[in-house]
């Protein structure tokens, strides 16, 4: 049961530093918020960097559910 948490914690690990790196910096939405402002006033989205920020969001509250457990496990 340990051995398998333990492996699932490895691939969220992975997952979400995978995921981190993949989306865009912050300096690409600055720059886009100057010429583009319009398009973010009317609600269009940025599609693959709000799917990552989901995955994201998602694996980070896995990451920590998953490091509780194992703690409560290993005592």
């Amino acid at each position: 049961m340990r051995l398998a948490l333990i492996i699932i914690y490895v691939v969220v690990c992975l997952s979400l530093i995978a995921t981190v790196l993949l989306q865009s910096g912050r300096s690409a939405g600055l720059s886009g918020a100057i010429t583009g402002g319009a398009q973010s006033l009317f609600g269009k989205k940025k599609g693959m960097d709000d799917l990552l920020g989901r995955i994201s969001t998602g694996l980070a509250v896995g990451f920590m559910i998953l490091a509780i457990v194992l703690t409560i496990l290993a005592s």
